[in-house]
């Protein structure tokens, strides 16, 4: 049987009842974040609490984290009261749409998101698995949508995606008047094609894109100084 949690440096993340487990994914997502001049976070489908934990270790902001299941709402409270971080973090249950239209007013100078990335294939018999892993549960076009709605004038939108997506969330970003302004192509081992993409979307346009590569081994379980940089305030054995 897998393990039921993930230890981290300052909280544990128990996985149990949620769909889906501590993965690489959110990790890097929660360690690339801009949060500089950020009172205010919002993590929309915040599954385990993994990104908002993250984010609220790196900052001083509060956070909101919401999610369309409720076990994953259940599991993030009791991830988030067990730390040392649950002043700070909100968990609320809530679709993106309902959140954006009806439940809150505030703004939000960052907004992250692991979205689910599957399109095209097979659904899992497990119904909260395949929420949380399909498209067709949270698109990424109306997750933009809704998030911009949600921005402050200067907030920032922060996804971590497959990298094949890349396309799909320029035009998306066109289309409600954001830019790219981070972009971290993320490829396994030296060599390899990039497999993820951390990208940062803006209503302010900046004069250049800050744009660069991270490779997370040099081979297996051998970590890069650059990825081993970026986790090592949360992995253990970083």
């Amino acid at each position: 049987m897998a393990n039921p949690y993930f230890q981290f440096k300052k909280f544990t993340i128990w996985h149990d009842k949620c769909a889906m487990k501590v993965g690489t994914d959110a990790v890097l997502l929660g360690a690339w974040g801009n949060l500089a001049d950020c009172k205010n976070i919002l993590d929309i489908g915040t599954g385990t609490g993994i990104i908002a934990l993250m984010l609220a270790q790196r900052s001083t902001g509060d956070i909101d984290a919401i999610d369309i299941d409720n076990d994953a709402c259940i599991q993030a409270k009791e991830n988030v009261k067990a730390s040392p971080f649950a002043e700070r973090i909100r968990v609320i249950h809530a679709a993106c749409s309902e959140f954006a239209g009806s439940v809150t007013r505030k703004k939000y100078d960052l907004i992250v998101s692991n979205p689910p990335y599957f399109i095209n294939s097979l659904k899992c018999p497990d119904n909260k698995r395949s929420v949380a892993r399909h498209t067709d549960s949270l698109p990424l076009s109306e997750l933009v949508e809704n998030a911009c709605s949600l921005l402050s004038s200067s907030g920032r939108i922060a996804l971590v995606l497959p990298y094949e997506q890349l396309e799909e969330v320029e035009s998306i970003a066109w289309k409600n008047s954001l830019f790219v302004s981070r972009q971290t192509d993320v490829i396994p081992v030296p060599g390899a094609h990039p497999k993820r993409l951390l990208i940062e979307l803006s209503a302010v346009e900046a004069d250049t894109t800050n744009r660069d590569t991270l490779v997370i081994e040099e081979s297996r379980h051998q970590y890069t100084p650059e990825y081993i940089a970026l986790t090592k305030d949360f992995y253990l054995k970083m």
